[in-house]
């Protein structure tokens, strides 16, 4: 085993001892019966050729008769037992680690997602924990089964027979060494071939949400060729598993044959010289052949199991990461009341580069600032920083004079409504969407929040109303009627601080005209940082302050930036100077 086998083992362990009382201990008794069921079974046949071969009275062949099949009765429901019980601790398994792991997804940073493909982690939560499952407990408790038998069976050879088990038995230590030399093969390229499985489920992914532009483009073609030389390697590298799995049980039958030769030509010709009786040798015979079964299921096992340590590791890769974000052990809970927001020469990079640099700004309670810039400014940055999305690497962020990483995450975000110009939908009702963060509200209330947001009426108008299911990503509603649900879910929550990130971008002037109505309800008497993309929202903040590089270069409202003629005045002549729009154009 290497240094890493070891302690994967024993976390996969750790899934099954669960389930010790009553599960595993009835599995292991089943299992126990049915081993020593095995091992009655030679020395019942030694004494049915003795009887054969001195046959005088059926009486006594009848009895053995019936001893033979009460033996196979109760190895019937043994099997049963051990098998049901096997299933059933798999399964639970299974439940087990895929709601550990979910529940670890949920508490990882953002910046664990910005780099993990989300086809790499649906393949580790469905292949990968599937794998794992499958050998802590099928495969685990084969082990013990398999390994009781081997034992109790190789105690009856020896009881028969020692000196027949000792020629018969050479054949097992050399059929050990390749199965070890194997098992570290197997657990590398079962690794190998888990990772090349996610990344092809990440193109898969990629090329089925982006199927549009691959058929704007025309390169189906393209895409074809690039999953068929994925698919390549994937095939390449099973075949080199397959290769390893089917070489194990020939090597073993080979070795097996050799411990038969061996014995048939020892144990007849002690036969006919009369130093053994017939029984004798056949009840060993039996033994001998029942012994390699075990074994030989033993080192399919063993295979199964290095596959599932290769897969544990990735997914035990998940659950030991670390979140960036802690909470920590004395955090305080945020209070609802009006906030008070202040960043204080905050500074924060993304690897090596830096997104924002000595910001410093002010939101008093009830106020609207703007932050406006050219792409890249760190205007977003800046929002996912008061989120706690990120923690800040130089300076702090403070809410009622408090630096946000004293409160609890939950608290701080429950304080917080946001809305995106990337809307999110669930695939769920437009009742479930809007009321999605706010479980305990009632139908009136969500209600009057569509209706707030200027979202009642299309709702209406749709065949399901408020029970229509919106689809993947909101896909069979509009870009606006999108805006509106999510302004909607905002007013729900009805929290004291307020993000809106380019809350009006990328729709047409009558569904922006409409939003723009609801967002006026919205930011009343809220704290709100406003990322602003049209002019008539910039026109909804107290004050409007400036970022370029990650700094805030001016401040002031929509009339005094003006009439500085800086930065803002640059930005406001390229967005008047373009007919086709009618504000501020401020992308990210």
């Amino acid at each position: 085993m290497t240094k890493l086998t070891k302690p994967v083992f024993w976390r996969l362990v750790r899934y099954v001892r669960r389930y010790l009382y009553p599960h595993i201990v009835l599995a292991v008794v089943a299992m126990l019966v049915l081993s020593a069921s095995n091992g009655t079974i030679p020395f019942l046949a030694r004494s049915f050729i003795n009887q054969i071969s001195t046959l005088k009275d059926l009486s006594a062949v009848r009895i053995l008769s019936l001893e033979l099949l009460g033996v196979f009765i109760v190895r019937a429901v043994a099997s049963f037992f051990a098998s049901y019980l096997t299933a059933y601790i798999g399964e639970r398994a299974v439940l087990d680690m895929r709601c550990e792991l979910n529940d670890r997804l949920q508490y990882l940073p953002l910046s664990f997602f910005n780099r993990t493909p989300t086809a790499t982690l649906l393949s580790r939560m469905i292949s990968d924990v599937g794998i794992v499952a499958s050998a802590a407990t099928t495969s685990l408790f084969s082990l013990v089964g398999d390994t009781i038998s081997l034992i109790s069976l190789t105690a009856a050879a020896f009881a028969i027979d020692w000196q027949l088990a000792l020629v018969a038995f050479v054949a097992f230590p050399v059929a050990v060494l390749p199965v070890m030399r194997f098992s570290k093969r197997m657990r590398k390229m079962a690794r190998n071939a888990q990772r090349q499985l996610g990344g092809l489920s990440s193109l898969l992914q990629e090329t089925i949400q982006g199927n549009r532009i691959v058929k704007a483009f025309g390169m189906e073609e393209y895409e074809r060729s690039r999953f068929a030389r994925e698919l390549q390697r994937l095939f390449r590298i099973s075949m080199k598993v397959a290769t390893i799995r089917a070489l194990t049980a020939p090597l073993i039958e080979v070795l097996g044959a050799l411990g038969v030769v061996l014995v048939l030509w020892y144990g007849t010709a002690s036969v006919l010289k009369h130093e053994r009786t017939p029984g004798a040798f056949g009840a060993f015979f039996a033994a001998m052949l029942l012994v390699y079964r075990p074994f030989k299921r033993l080192t399919r096992t063993n295979n199964t199991i290095q596959q599932a340590l290769g897969a544990a590791e990735r997914v035990f890769e998940i659950m030991d990461q670390q979140t960036d974000v802690p909470d920590l052990p004395d955090a305080i809970p945020l209070e609802r009341r009006p906030h008070r927001i202040e960043l204080r020469n905050v500074s924060f990079r993304y690897d090596s580069h830096w997104a924002v640099r000595d910001l410093n700004l002010k939101i008093e309670p009830g106020e609207v600032v703007a932050l406006v810039g050219m792409s890249g400014g760190g205007k977003s940055t800046t929002a996912d920083l008061i989120m706690r999305f990120y923690d800040v690497h130089k300076g702090a962020i403070l809410i009622d004079g408090i630096d946000i990483r004293r409160y609890s995450l939950k608290s701080l975000r429950a304080e917080i409504g946001l809305v995106t110009q990337h809307t999110f939908l669930f695939n769920d009702t437009i009742r479930n969407n809007i009321a999605y963060g706010s479980p305990d509200k009632t139908e009136e209330q969500i209600i009057a929040a569509a209706k707030l947001a200027n979202a009642h009426d299309f709702i209406m108008r749709l065949p399901q109303g408020y029970d229509t299911v919106v689809g993947e990503l909101g896909v069979r509603l509009s870009g606006g009627e999108r805006q509106r649900i999510a302004i909607a879910r905002a007013l729900l929550k009805d929290a004291p601080i307020l993000i809106l990130d380019e809350a009006t971008s990328n729709l047409d002037y009558e569904a922006e005209r409409i939003v723009q109505e609801a967002l006026e309800r919205l930011v009343k008497n809220r704290t709100t940082l406003l990322i602003a993309h049209r002019l008539s929202t910039v026109r909804l903040a107290h004050r409007i302050a400036v970022m370029v590089k990650g700094r805030i270069v001016e401040e002031g409202t929509h009339e005094e930036l003006l009439a500085y003629g800086g930065e803002y005045q640059k930005l406001y002549s390229i967005q008047a100077g373009d007919e086709t729009t009618n504000g501020l154009a401020v992308a990210r």
